[in-house]
């Protein structure tokens, strides 16, 4: 996708894992159920596992992250499981990560949480706005950890600068020269990057404007990854959006029209699953496509409720909308695969700030009659009444009050159509010139 992507060995790509718990530390789940799931983050970046270790430190090594033991330890089971790739589950600081390299050897190739979730990313970015947002994304990762390995992006300049020129340039050996040529070179990209974005943001603001103005309340999906969000609005919305059963399958917004009970409509828009660890370039990088969420006028947080981290996934997802100031949002908390429990669905104990808590099969399409009741209630609940006349000469108007469910009664009179209305209160300004007044 970029000049700039994760090299790929011509073998297949076997990874040994590696997991740290501090004693300390109150982590979101268990390292064990970590590694699993860093196990399916690498399956899902076509990389095959062939072992894994862990360690609970007190504190974290400054120098190797792990303890120098253990690094030595790992680097004998990368040998005996003939891996080629280590994955650590926490994002590793540059210096962790040059000091690593050194006792792994080259042929062993490096990568932490951060960098793997990149991969992937980049595998599964299929519009120009996604693509741009991983790329920048990958070149603010990359940047503070420039090493000799990765001088590759302007050898064109390796040239002059090596042999030594003007203002003492070739006082500095040419490894280094390489790398200020490279981080010049990066930080260019990030700058254009973040401008194209600029203007990405800007045309979906406008959107956005447009969306407003229909008076649609706007719902968006979030929910932890592979929670089920692109299955529920494909049945909410009778549509196709791409769905597989595998971590961040879909990460380009989609917004479809799905119908309410009384007759309205609302808009629901898909958001980029979240995860734990989400590296923070990542966010920073999809702030635009973030923002359906935080503009949105009601969130549905999907949750695996099969899933036995249910609670923590939940936990993860609040983590995040409060990092992108969404925590304050109504929001219904939709179980999701409740098809899969025996028993039925236990709302996790921790529950707490959501209108409404709604167990649903997207698959099977058990439970969305009652979600729609509750996205229903909750539209109805953020809207207006308005009693207006609108002339008869004016025909147009009503007839748009009409198709889009807003009149809740009608009478006619000499006047006109005198009309009482149900309406998102953006659009009360509207109609205000048709609104009729104490006393008349």
């Amino acid at each position: 996708m970029t000049d700039f992507a994760f090299r790929r060995d011509e073998r297949a790509e076997r990874a040994y894992l590696v997991g740290v718990a501090l004693r300390q530390s109150q982590a979101l789940i268990s390292i064990a159920d970590s590694l699993a799931e860093l196990a399916l983050l690498a399956e899902t970046a076509g990389i095959h596992v062939v072992g894994q270790s862990q360690q609970t430190l007190r504190r974290i090594n400054p120098k190797t992250f792990v303890g120098s033991g253990k690094l030595a330890e790992i680097a004998e089971q990368v040998i005996i499981c003939d891996a080629n790739v280590v994955i650590f589950d926490d994002e590793l600081s540059p210096r962790h990560q040059r000091e690593i390299e050194k006792q792994l050897g080259e042929s062993v190739r490096l990568l932490d949480r951060s960098a793997l979730i990149l991969d992937i990313f980049a595998q599964h970015a299929r519009t120009s706005e996604g693509a741009l947002q991983v790329e920048l994304a990958q070149y603010e990762y990359r940047l503070p950890r420039l090493t000799r390995q990765w001088t590759h992006l302007a050898r064109q300049a390796g040239g002059g600068a090596a042999r030594g020129g003007a203002g003492g340039v070739g006082l500095r050996g040419p490894g280094e020269t390489q790398l200020e040529v490279d981080r010049r070179e990066i930080t260019r990209k990030i700058t254009r990057l973040k401008a194209d974005l600029e203007h990405v943001r800007a045309h979906r603001s406008l959107h956005r404007a447009r969306r407003q103005v229909s008076g649609l309340p706007l719902v968006a999906l979030v929910g932890y990854t592979n929670a089920g969000k692109s299955t529920l609005i494909n049945a909410l919305s009778d549509s196709d959006i791409y769905v597989a059963d595998q971590l961040f399958a879909t990460l380009d917004p989609t917004t479809r029209r799905i119908p309410l009970p009384d007759g309205s409509e609302a808009l629901l828009s898909d958001t980029v699953g979240f995860i734990q660890k989400l590296p923070t370039t990542l966010i920073a990088a999809f702030r635009a496509t973030l923002e359906e969420v935080t503009e949105a006028d009601l969130l549905l947080h999907v949750v695996d409720i099969s899933h036995p981290n249910a609670t923590q996934h939940i936990e993860a997802v609040e983590d995040i909308l409060a990092e992108i100031d969404a925590a304050h949002m109504p929001r219904l908390l939709i179980l999701n695969k409740v098809d899969r429990l025996p028993g039925g669905p236990q709302p996790p104990p921790l529950i707490d700030n959501y209108a409404a808590i709604v167990p649903v099969s997207a698959r099977e399409g058990l439970g969305l009659d009652a979600l729609r009741d509750a996205i229903g209630e909750v539209a109805a609940r953020q809207s207006i009444q308005l009693d207006i006349v609108i002339p008869y000469q004016a025909g147009q108007v009503y007839s748009d009050l009409y198709d889009k469910g807003y009149i809740e009664s009608e009478r006619t009179s000499d006047s006109g159509w005198e009309l009482r209305l149900r309406l998102p209160q953006a659009l009360r300004g509207n109609y205000q010139r048709y609104a009729v007044r104490a006393g008349e």
